[in-house]
C-alpha cells in the first residue's frame, strides 16, 4: 500500500491510497466520522435567558460548537476511573453571562481549560436584544461521532482514482475541442488543448461525470476507475487538526484489526 499526500491546509487534506480496496476505504473513512474522540458540549445548566430561544435550541447550538482540547488531559467518560461520573479528567466547564443588545458567538465563551476553546470564534449563537439576558454554565465531554454528530471528528469523502484513455485518432473534426467545453472541472484543467490536440493535465480531479465521453465520436475518450486506488478528502469538523484525524483513524484502525485476529485465535 502507498499514501502520498496530495495538498494539505489548516482544516482539510487530501490524500491519494494505492494497493487496497473498498473494504478498507470505507472503514478508513467511517472511522474518522465517527470514532474518533473529540470534544463538545454535552449539558447546559441555564440560569437565565430571557430570549425568544427555547434552551433546548439554544444548548444543541452550543453542541456543535468544534471545541480545541488537550488530548492528553482528557478521557472519555467510560474510560475514566469515575466511572462517568464526571470529574476534571473527563469533562470542563465553559461559561457564559451576557446582556443585550449583543450577538452572542461562540468566542463569548469563558472555559476554565485554557485547552479547551472554540475552534471558530465567529459561529453565532442567540441574538440578544435590549433588557434581554442569558447565563449559563456549559459542561464539555469527549465522545465519539457514531454516538452524536456533534463528536464527528471530520468530513470524509473519498473516490477511485480515473484512468483517462485518449484515443487522438477518432478525436479530430469538427467534435474537437467539445470535451474541455463540457467538462465540470475545465477550471482544474483536467482536459486542455494543446496544438490542436486534447491533453489531460490533472486527471486527479475527474469526478467521472462522463461528459467529455458523450460529446466525443464513440471511442474518442475512455474514462475508467482504478479500483485499487483512492483519493481521499478530508475536512476536520473537530478541534483535531486533519493530519491528526488520519493518523488517528488508521491507529483505531489497526486496533481493530489486532483485536480481531485476537479474536479469531481464540476459535482455533
Amino acid at each position: 500500500m502507498k499514501v502520498k499526500v496530495l495538498s494539505k491546509n489548516e482544516r482539510e487534506i487530501s490524500f491519494l491510497v494505492e494497493g487496497t480496496n473498498y473494504a478498507f476505504a470505507n472503514e478508513l473513512r467511517r472511522i474518522m466520522i465517527g470514532e474518533i474522540p473529540t470534544m463538545a458540549i454535552e449539558w447546559v445548566d441555564f440560569r437565565s435567558n430571557d430570549t425568544p430561544m427555547p434552551d433546548e435550541v439554544v444548548a444543541n447550538r452550543l453542541g456543535q460548537v468544534p471545541l480545541t482540547f488537550d488530548e492528553k488531559a482528557y478521557e472519555l467518560p467510560e474510560n475514566c476511573k469515575c466511572e462517568g461520573k464526571t470529574c476534571s479528567r473527563c469533562q470542563t466547564e465553559l461559561v457564559l453571562k451576557k446582556k443585550g443588545p449583543w450577538m452572542v458567538y461562540s468566542g463569548d465563551l469563558k472555559s476554565k481549560d485554557k485547552s479547551v476553546r472554540p475552534v471558530f470564534d465567529k459561529i453565532p449563537i442567540v441574538e440578544l436584544f435590549e433588557g434581554e439576558e442569558i447565563e449559563f454554565e456549559a459542561f464539555a465531554q469527549l465522545g465519539l461521532g457514531k454516538k452524536n454528530a456533534k463528536w464527528q471528528g471530520a468530513v470524509v469523502g473519498y473516490k477511485n482514482v480515473p484512468n483517462i484513455t485518449i484515443n487522438s485518432r477518432e478525436c479530430t473534426g469538427e467534435s474537437c475541442g467539445k470535451c474541455v467545453e463540457k467538462c465540470v472541472k475545465r477550471n482544474e484543467s483536467v482536459l486542455t488543448m494543446e496544438k490542436g490536440k486534447i491533453v489531460m493535465n490533472n486527471p486527479m480531479m475527474c469526478n467521472a461525470c462522463l461528459q467529455c465521453v458523450d460529446v466525443c465520436p464513440k471511442g474518442a475518450i475512455k474514462v475508467e476507475m482504478i479500483e485499487d486506488s483512492f483519493i481521499f478528502n478530508v475536512e476536520s469538523a473537530s478541534g483535531l487538526s486533519p493530519e491528526e484525524v488520519v493518523v488517528k483513524a488508521a491507529e483505531r484502525l489497526e486496533e481493530k484489526s489486532t483485536d480481531l485476529e485476537k479474536s479469531l485465535g481464540k476459535l482455533k
